[in-house]
């Protein structure tokens, strides 16, 4: 059913033009979890969105059951998992932000299938990452965690044995992507050389060089740094068998996701003098919360860096991941626009006066759009704009109605065969 319509301003420069929303903003309720960056409840706060919880930890499964029934926004990092049970509970869920790199911590298929829309921000903290991959190649290769150890033990370590300059040597970057080619031009301004290996085909950046296979990079690289997604195919990707290719004294840097690495395997390597140092940010099984026990068996392996996945935890990339998280589930909820959508199909949809806009999400089947546009043509309900976009799963269809006759409108789409949700959006 329509609401009183209400005037809306946007404070970004991308979405400076009036919009207007059916459903009044201070009903919608959101739930941010994980401590999101206070930069997100700002936008919210300021796009007049007022009833907002925020908790500092992550939730169990049976905790967000609890939770969600009548949360239509749900703001999550990395901790959060949203599975097919706590999707069925969230009857009210309109879409999911994702405030962080990775999107794997959501069930995209029961997402998909509920109509829920997930997005993420793929690239915000990739200076982050990068920077600190630079850092730590700068540390392992001069062995000052050893030195550091040493110096707080009471022991005087001077010496140039076992350190070396970054300038002419090679890293080895494995997954080409956002991250991964950012680091290139970083370590190419220090006077490195790189490799790279991917799966798909990449433009290099600057004087970088794709390798063959992966036996061939890590064979010629002085320091190896992972940039690649957690897949079944990239589990274990660095195991005992890759192992035993690597250079003689080199280095190994994961900062990608912890799956990735066989770390007894690593341990090995180490303590077998095979390999230089490894600095590690990301683990296979890690604790909940702050505070909580965490073993590897890398602890107490000399020239090792271990952290706590901090790779993007730096104010700058949380306050850019919670504007660009932001953006998007404001241009969902205020216009209908999908860009950066990883369940429903990416519309980009420009404003429309004097007409009210509905959004139709279904099951991907034929006859859908025919179905619709049969049942209002039948009510003499003129369609003024339509657009639609499909993916495997479902179809996105956004329909500018006449304003009298949208209510009616409304009814008839909820009626529509495959239907999954029908929402008034201004």
């Amino acid at each position: 059913m329509c609401m009183v319509l209400k005037q809306i301003t946007f404070i970004f420069a991308c979405m400076s033009k009036q919009a207007t929303t059916s459903y009044p903003k201070d009903r919608i309720n959101i739930l941010f979890l994980e401590n999101i960056s206070d930069k997100a409840l700002q936008k919210f706060k300021q796009n007049g969105y007022t009833s907002l919880r925020k908790l500092n930890g992550a939730l169990s499964e049976e905790e967000l059951i609890k939770e969600i029934k009548d949360v239509h926004l749900l703001g999550i990092r990395s901790k959060t998992h949203v599975s097919a049970k706590v999707l069925q509970a969230a009857t009210k869920l309109q879409a999911i932000g994702c405030f962080c790199i990775g999107v794997n911590q959501v069930d995209l298929a029961a997402a998909t299938e509920a109509g829920v829309v997930v997005f993420n921000a793929p690239y915000s903290n990739t200076r982050s990452v990068a920077e600190l991959v630079i850092g730590a190649s700068i540390m392992l290769i001069r062995r000052i965690p050893d030195k550091n150890k040493a110096a707080h033990e009471g022991k005087w370590m001077k010496e140039a044995k076992g350190s070396y300059e970054l300038r002419g040597k090679t890293l080895g970057i494995i997954g080409y992507g956002n991250i991964g080619s950012q680091v290139s031009v970083l370590a190419e301004g220090l006077g490195m050389k790189v490799l790279f290996y991917d799966t798909e085909t990449k433009l290099p950046l600057g004087n970088a060089l794709a390798a063959k296979n992966l036996k061939e990079l890590v064979a010629q690289s002085d320091i190896v740094s992972l940039h690649v997604p957690e897949t079944g195919q990239t589990k274990n990707l660095i195991n005992k068998t890759l192992l035993k290719s690597f250079k003689q004294g080199s280095i190994l840097i994961n900062y990608a996701r912890g799956e990735v690495v066989d770390l007894k395997a690593l341990a090995a390597a180490l303590q077998e003098g095979r390999l230089h140092g490894a600095a590690i940010d990301v683990y296979p099984v890690e604790p909940e919360k702050n505070g909580d026990t965490f073993t590897t068996p890398l602890q107490g392996l000399s020239n090792v860096i271990l952290t706590p996945h901090i790779g993007g935890s730096t104010e700058e990339a949380q306050e850019n991941i919670g504007e660009d998280v932001s953006i998007k589930l404001f241009q969902y909820l205020e216009r209908g626009i999908t860009n950066g959508s990883h369940t429903v199909p990416a519309i980009g949809l420009p404003p429309v006066e004097n007409a009210h806009r509905i959004l139709h999400i279904h099951h991907n089947v034929p006859g859908v759009l025919s179905a619709i546009n049969t049942a209002l043509s039948k009510n003499n309900i003129n369609i003024l704009g339509q657009y639609l976009k499909t993916n495997d799963a479902i179809g996105y269809v956004v329909l500018d109605v006449d304003k009298k006759l949208s209510n009616q409108a409304v009814a008839l789409l909820k009626e529509v065969k495959a239907t999954i949700k029908v929402r008034m959006l201004y």
